[in-house]
């Protein structure tokens, strides 16, 4: 790699040799897909395409929290799309999600299939879908909501884009831009620290999509499991994010949609697809029966 203090930029880029880093297999300049491939499609009205990172847990919480409360209509297919194997660039996935990047939701309950993606817009969906489940209806409170779920889907980019590809990812270390984002993600607990101070939850005193879309970021950041950082970004001292993320993190609905399309950490903790509720209880007996 180049010395940064050497790098002056072309006065015209061009894809001409690889970025280096963990994900450099899989970054190109340019859309569409590389191959032909097409989606599995299960037997539940609503499909899922997805992988186990924070973008793909806020959307598996959702559905185990909609079934949760009674809606059998939220039952799902999770399928594994295995990004570092480039399977986001295949025909089908591409067809549902033209950006490549997971989550992608089909929601095939009617005469023609709907396709869904990005999460922020996959959780309103399913909000909308059942009833306004973890959204307010109106007034000052969806506005509230609504404003803490489009600042996580603004401010993520600069904790994993960012921070996480320059501090965990990037092929070398470089100094101003750990630093930059370093800066700008403490920012942002601070934020939160500020806010669950004086909330319980971000929309205030109900448990909504912000909630599900903050968490599987800003969570599982404060509890030192996000990019080997915690002890650098000394996540310890946001007290009131820490008992924010322990409160939904006890949640039974959480503690199953954290495990969907999971492909890291604790065998115990991974269910790499879900096809039915009895998934996760087969996942406790093996786990029994490994211990016996």
């Amino acid at each position: 790699m180049t010395d940064p203090s050497d790098y002056t930029p072309p006065a015209v880029w061009t894809w001409n040799k690889a970025s280096g880093g963990r994900f450099a297999n899989i970054n190109r300049p340019i859309a569409g897909a590389t191959h032909d491939k097409a989606l599995p499609v299960g037997r539940h009205p609503l499909q899922l395409y997805s992988l186990g990172t924070p973008n793909g847990v806020k959307v598996t919480v959702m559905l185990e929290e909609l079934l949760a409360l009674g809606h059998s209509g939220a039952e799902y297919d999770a399928w594994l799309v295995r990004i570092n194997e480039g399977e986001q660039f295949g025909s089908g996935f591409v067809a549902a999600n033209p950006n490549s990047k997971i989550p992608a939701l089909v929601d095939r309950s009617g005469p023609v299939p709907v396709r869904v993606f990005e999460s922020g817009a996959i959780l309103i969906y399913l909000a909308e879908k059942f009833g306004g489940a973890f959204l307010p209806a109106d007034g000052a409170a969806r506005a509230e909501c609504l404003s803490w779920l489009f600042w996580q889907m603004g401010s993520a980019p600069f904790l994993g884009g960012g921070f996480g590809h320059f501090y965990a990812y990037a092929p070398s270390k470089i100094e101003y831009a750990i630093d930059r984002y370093a800066m700008e993600v403490k920012r942002q607990l601070d934020v939160l620290d500020r806010h669950l101070a004086e909330h319980p939850f971000l929309a205030g005193e109900h448990y909504t999509i912000a909630d599900m879309a903050v968490w599987p970021w800003y969570g599982t950041l404060v509890k030192g499991q996000l990019y080997g950082a915690g002890e650098f970004l000394q996540v310890q001292t946001y007290a009131n994010v820490l008992r924010w993320t322990d409160q939904i993190a006890q949640r039974p609905a959480v503690k199953r949609g954290r495990m969907v399309n999971r492909t890291f950490g604790q065998p115990s903790s991974q269910l790499h697809e879900r096809h039915d509720a009895t998934d996760f209880d087969m996942k406790t007996q093996d786990k029994l029966g490994a211990s016996t």
